[in-house]
């Protein structure tokens, strides 16, 4: 519903007394359009309405929205006061300078509010005062009448102008004295009014040749203004005939813009007096500013275009052309020139308000910015259509009369674009058309939208054993779209096991570089591989992840050197390999077996001979550790052969293991027996000797020790004694650290003493064995056994089954 309020404000000045009537018509309707009427020359800061209450916006809103005024191109005469929601002077408001004659006068403008943005029209009329007095433009008029003019004649007077409008403007003429003229006024169809001087009573040049003459111009407004114009009359003998116009009005046109010099349209007048009192010249009479600068008439009528003319400014001029002859007998004509709009005016476009960012989650149809367009031409040249560049989720709306919004009509994402150049272009509908346009630079603000994004869809890293604990080994990497805050991406390492040991005792992960450290030593030979998930988390709110596989092979180390499984080593052992004298070249003693838990290279193993007591004698299988004759065995060769043979794996640096094998050459066994029972009991003798050194070391140690307790007990007692002395003022003794126990306890050195005692096995008791397998024989040797020999199988088990071994205890 529109409401309507009106307010009266009564002033008054030093010399005269001013009704200032203040109409407010406030209408508001679904454009919430509000108009106000106020008479011109209000002083600053003058109020002219509660825009607020108007509005019907709270004054909070006012502020928050940051509410401002929009005038285009205009100036500005009017602000808003925020703080209190009212509309007030800014400047003070000359109507007549700001719409001349037009009506109504008016300002129009828009008051923008933003968060969200809203547009408000206003429209601010100016009323009229009675400011101006009517003025003439020159201050004397002369005029040559002949005495015959006859009674009636008409003589134009030149009009006064005043600037002000309806009752305040001019209203009326007298003139004094008026013994031989009397005034005629005629309204014209620009309202205003046309004054002729009449010949009321014949003039006599013989009683009266120069007359003086007041014209006066009065107003209507209250108090009256006025203004005068001398007319000085010079009475001329005999010219009884005016010129005549052929036309009362002439009608032209006449394209805005056209060059100087351009003629417009031609009048013509005629005097039916001959000679020079029929001689007719032509002049503007009306005083319109600005007229005289525009046009000019020639001798001959010719009306020519003397200055540029705009559509814009004015599209219509009339002007008053008088034909005077040379008796001082004149004739009058309207020339009404109606002005052509041309297309001579670009699009103006004036931005209301503008986001600089707009988040990329924004709604459809979020408005990014706001603008008024207009086009001072009229009609089909003024008509304007806005496009935008293309290739952008924005367009352009029309909201209301040449208000336009860009709003969003897609869905933004910052990764694709994060800023869009917006160029909007208007042109109008000329021919041919004339555009202008304006770039807005729109920033897109990131929201967390964009998991991280690992470089590979899975990793597979690799590490060599036996490596330092906290060594980097491999680095994963993820990348995250978004921007700042929402694209910083930490790495996680998710719960999981390897073989019911939770995987973070195996490795760990640097939230910022994503570089994977060992937290321990791998083996190979325990573990070959394992995997484990990484996740990749981003820093926004909530924050988005996503996670890897990453798998952990075990790269192989030579660190273990072969395992000799065959021949075995014992401790208090000797075990032999029979080989018989009758054994031919290629003869095959024995089979070194081992290998490597290593793998690959590592594991590759080679068989060397390194000490042998006979080298020409035997010789070992590089691949395969054979041990074979190289040549005919005889009677020359030793029984007790000593063969040290060395395994060596192909790794880098090369790890390697020795055996001795011990063969015995002969073809029975008391021959082998008598050669390694003085063999046992060297080494017997030898192991005896190591238990008795050790033996007395560790009673020398136990006597060290015993000594330093008991010299630490008494300088502890010692000390203890001074104390007491201390106590009852005797002599003080020095002080000593009272880390040592007390005498009557258990004493304690202050260090302590490690003694590590190695003793070799008892090689006492050994076990004789002989085995054979092929045509090998094996033969195992006790030297605290007895004397006899006993068979375990029976010599005729033995030559039926040759590959049975035949165990011998002595």
């Amino acid at each position: 519903m529109p409401y309507f309020c009106s307010t009266d404000v009564l002033g008054r000045t030093m010399k005269r007394q001013v009704l200032l009537f203040v109409s407010v018509l406030c209408l508001r309707s679904a454009l919430s359009q509000v108009s106000y009427s106020i008479p011109e020359e209000m002083a600053k800061g003058s109020l002219i309405g509660n825009i607020a209450q108007d509005l019907g916006l709270d004054v909070k809103r006012l502020l928050v929205g940051k509410a401002r005024i929009h005038t285009g191109d205009n100036a500005e005469y009017i602000e808003l006061n925020r703080e209190r929601g009212l509309l007030v002077i800014k400047e003070k408001i000359d109507r007549e300078a700001l719409c001349a004659h037009a009506t109504p006068c008016a300002l129009h403008f828009q008051i923008a509010v933003e968060n969200p943005i809203e547009i408000f029209p206003v429209t601010v009329e100016i009323t009229d005062i009675n400011d101006n007095a009517p003025v003439f433009d020159k201050g004397e008029r002369r005029f040559e009448i002949s005495e015959s003019a006859v009674v009636g004649s008409k003589f134009i007077l030149e009009n006064a102008l005043d600037a002000d409008i309806g009752l305040n403007g001019l209203q009326s003429y007298t003139l004094k004295p008026n013994d031989n003229f009397i005034l005629k006024m005629r309204s014209q169809a620009d309202v205003r009014k046309k004054v002729e001087m009449i010949l009321q009573k014949p003039l006599d040049r013989e009683k009266q040749e120069f007359a003086s003459l007041l014209l006066t111009a009065v107003d209507g407004g209250d108090p009256r203004r006025s203004g005068t114009m001398q007319i000085h009359i010079t009475v001329l003998d005999a010219n009884d005939n005016a010129p005549v116009f052929t036309q009362n009005v002439y009608k032209a046109s006449v394209k805005e813009n056209s060059v100087r010099g351009t003629l417009i349209t031609k009048v013509s007048a005629s005097d039916a007096d001959k000679g020079s009192n029929g001689e007719i010249s032509y002049v503007i009479v009306n005083r319109m500013r600005g007229i005289s600068t525009l046009f000019h008439v020639d001798k001959d009528g010719s009306l020519i275009l003397n200055g540029p003319i705009d559509y814009e400014k004015s599209k219509e001029y009339e002007i008053d052309i008088e034909a005077v002859d040379n008796g001082g007998l004149s004739d009058s004509s309207k020339v009404i020139i109606d002005v052509y709009d041309i297309n001579d005016n670009s699009p103006i476009i004036n931005i209301i308000s503008s986001s600089n960012t707009i988040g990329e989650d924004s709604r459809l149809d979020t408005v990014a910015a706001v603008m008024s367009v207009h086009d001072p031409d009229s009609e089909e040249n003024g008509k304007v259509i806005c496009v935008l560049n293309r290739n952008i989720p924005f367009s352009i709306v029309s909201t209301s009369r040449n208000i336009y919004s860009i709003v969003t009509d897609n869905d933004l994402d910052r990764e694709t674009s994060s800023e869009y150049n917006i160029t909007v272009t208007c042109s109008d509908k000329g021919v041919p058309s004339l555009s202008s346009s304006v770039t807005l630079t729109l920033q897109i603000s990131d929201v967390n939208d964009n998991a991280p994004v690992f470089e590979r869809s899975s990793y597979e890293a690799y590490i060599v054993e036996n490596n330092t604990p906290g060594v980097s080994i491999f680095t994963v990497k993820a990348t995250d779209d978004d921007w700042n805050q929402n694209a910083r991406v930490s790495y996680i390492l998710e719960d999981s096991s390897v073989n019911g040991v939770p995987v973070s005792s195996y490795v760990s992960v640097s939230a910022d570089s994503g570089v994977i450290h060992a937290v321990r030593s791998f083996d190979y030979e325990q573990i070959k591989d394992f995997q484990f998930l990484v996740k990749a988390q981003d820093g926004g709110s909530p924050p988005l992840s996503s996670n890897v596989t990453v798998k952990m092979r075990i790269q192989d180390q030579n660190d273990n050197p072969p395992q000799v499984l065959y021949p075995v080593q014992t401790g208090g052992s000797v075990v032999a390999e029979m080989v018989p004298r009758s054994a031919d070249v290629g003869y095959l003693v024995t089979k070194v077996v081992a290998v490597d838990v290593d793998s690959g290279q590592n594991a590759w193993l080679s068989y060397k001979l390194q000490k042998a007591t006979d080298r020409a004698l035997f010789e070992v299988g590089l691949q395969n550790g054979e041990i074979r004759t190289i040549r005919q065995v005889n009677d020359k060769d030793a029984v007790k052969q000593r063969l040290t043979v060395i395994v060596e794996d192909n790794g880098q640096p090369s790890r390697s293991a020795t055996v001795i094998v011990n063969v015995a050459v002969a073809d029975s066994f008391p021959e082998v027996l008598s050669e390694f029972t003085d063999q046992i009991h060297d080494k017997e003798y030898n192991d005896n000797l190591t238990f008795y050194l050790v033996l007395a070391l560790a009673v020398v140690s136990f006597l060290f020790i015993t000594c330093v307790v008991v010299i630490i007990s008494v300088k502890i007692y010692r000390w203890r004694q001074s104390r007491i002395l201390y106590q009852s003022n005797l002599p003080v003794i020095p002080y000593y650290p009272p880390r040592y126990s007390d005498t009557l306890g258990t004493g304690t050195l202050q260090h302590v003493y490690n003694y590590e005692v190695c003793r070799t096995t008892d090689s006492r008791k050994s076990d004789c064995k002989f085995g054979r397998a092929g045509s090998q024989n094996v033969l195992i040797m006790d030297p605290s056994s007895t004397g006899t020999m006993q068979r375990i199988q029976s010599e005729k088990s033995i030559l039926d089954e040759p590959d049975s071994p035949l165990e011998v205890r002595i």
